[in-house]
């Protein structure tokens, strides 16, 4: 059998010479399963392969509490595509991570023993405040240092990570406190079976995001240091970077366009009350939504529109990368290729 890919493995490997060794990172979500390759360049990286497929991941979980078995094949299957691209390239260290899906699943462990045994990755399981911590690792360079304080969202598939950041440390950007809500987009539209529309769901759901964020805000005085001017606010989702192309009005998804873009909340509204106006298979057939966020676009705009209701910024960064690009840093860093600040 192949030896699984992890860190140690892939050090010194014949399977991986060349003359500017490469790095790896997976993150697998409760929605997708994203690997990024990159080669250090310049004190920063420069990525040469990259893979994105909707896996699904969590579907089922928040009613049945485990990872399904058509869930768990569509998974090790886009993980063996990753196996492949890994082993293409010079890799010399590779991380690979599991988010809300895996921990709140009762399988969740089984789960990681059949992708070692069938795709031969080593996926760990990581805890909602590393999560953030990478999150925040990822998108630090959009991170404008003259605003002291900053919100950084991310609203993914199982769950919807708020960091409070402090900007003006001298070693870079600081999570002061940091919160998990178990709610995501997938999770969301199968509680409310798919009616998240705009409406009375709608608004269930900006309720609820709401008072979940409620203490965070009071405890950390957040509302007070928006009001004072001194918070920006960066945002890395599917919601986020689907909302930048269509207010571009972008024919096809554009990273370039749409990574470090600055939305008004005024457009963010714009967009959001043209998605509300589509019926489900105009999302569905939308080049920058496509048919499989399609169903779950309208969950995660909820939980935008409570996140920019409760702290009114006035225009966010989005960000088009993350956890990834976290893993990639810290690995680079550790071996000396750059502080990454």
């Amino acid at each position: 059998m192949n030896e699984p890919l992890n860190s140690r493995s892939l050090m010194n490997s014949p399977l991986f010479t060349g003359p500017a060794p490469a790095y790896g990172a997976i993150d697998l979500g409760t929605n997708n399963c994203r690997m990024l390759v990159a080669r250090p360049f310049k004190g920063s990286f420069r990525v040469v392969d990259s893979f994105s497929r909707i896996v699904r991941l969590g579907e089922g979980v928040s009613a049945e509490g485990r990872l399904s078995e058509d869930a768990i094949t569509r998974t090790i299957s886009a993980l063996k595509v990753c196996r492949a691209k890994l082993r293409s390239k010079s890799v010399q260290r590779i991380r690979s991570v599991a988010t809300e899906a895996c921990r709140r699943a009762e399988n969740g462990v089984d789960f990681l023993a059949r992708v070692k045994e069938e795709a031969c990755i080593e996926l760990e399981t990581i805890s909602p405040q590393e999560e953030a911590a990478l999150t925040l690792r990822g998108c630090s360079p959009l991170l404008d240092p003259s605003h002291p304080n900053a919100l950084v969202f991310d609203i993914g598939g199982g769950s919807t990570e708020v960091v409070w950041i402090d900007t003006s440390t001298k070693n870079g950007p600081r999570a002061r406190d940091v919160i998990s809500l178990p709610h995501g987009v997938v999770t969301l539209t199968e509680d409310y079976d798919g009616r998240t529309n705009a409406g009375e769901s709608y608004e269930d759901i900006v309720r609820l995001i709401d008072e979940s964020l409620g203490e965070f805000d009071r405890r950390n005085a957040i509302s007070k240091a928006v009001g004072e001017g001194r918070v920006q606010m960066l945002g890395t989702s599917g919601t986020v970077t689907t909302l930048g192309a269509l207010h571009l009005k972008l024919s096809r998804y554009d990273r370039a366009r749409v990574d470090g873009l600055s939305l008004r909340f005024g457009d963010i509204c714009t967009v959001v009350e043209y998605l509300g106006r589509l019926d489900h298979d105009a999302r569905m057939q939308h080049p920058c939504i496509g048919p499989r966020r399609g169903d779950l676009i309208m969950a995660g705009c909820a939980v935008l529109d409570a996140v920019c209701r409760r702290w009114p910024v006035g225009s966010l960064v989005i960000a088009d990368r993350g956890i990834r690009e976290g893993i990639l840093m810290d690995l680079m860093c550790a071996d000396g290729h750059g502080k990454f600040q």
